[in-house]
């Protein structure tokens, strides 16, 4: 199985809300699939993880921060893409403070514009309780460790 190494962001307002993508997927493999998650994407050639996580962010949110924090997670899992191909998602997570709840989705790809329906920014409480699927399991704890979100 082909690593696919990736960049995941824990985008934070000063109000400790962490923005979150819906993923509506329309077509192909994961028809029918719906799910929220962290903006993020793969790492290209000849990029760190780091590198990958500051290009995600201005792409996918339009945010330019001075600079990120971390990597604060990893997880490697199995992940199923549009196309149909099976991965190990070698995942490292940032954290990135935005002053701002405003996005642009002018960075977009064609496939992003495809399944990304919408997006949140997220209360601890609100991730608590959602009976939505949210992507990584686990963002609370890792929330917590990177010190987001109080015990």
């Amino acid at each position: 199985m082909r690593k696919r190494p990736s960049a995941r962001l824990l985008i934070i307002t000063p109000q400790r809300r962490v923005l979150l993508f819906r993923f509506v997927h329309k077509t192909g493999a994961l028809a029918g699939k719906v799910h929220w998650a962290t903006p993020g994407g793969g790492v290209e050639d000849v990029e760190t993880f780091a590198e990958a996580a500051m290009r995600e962010l201005r792409e996918e949110t339009g945010i330019h921060a001075a600079q990120i924090a971390g990597p604060v997670g990893r997880r490697e899992v199995r992940l199923q893409l549009p196309d149909g191909e099976w991965v190990l998602a070698v995942e490292q997570y940032f954290v990135a403070h935005a002053n701002t709840e405003f996005i642009s989705c002018d960075g977009w790809t064609a496939q992003e514009r495809e399944v990304m329906a919408d997006h949140r920014w997220w209360s601890l409480d609100e991730l608590r309780s959602t009976t939505e699927t949210v992507y990584p399991e686990g963002l609370i704890e890792m929330l917590r460790e990177a010190g987001i979100f109080g015990a």
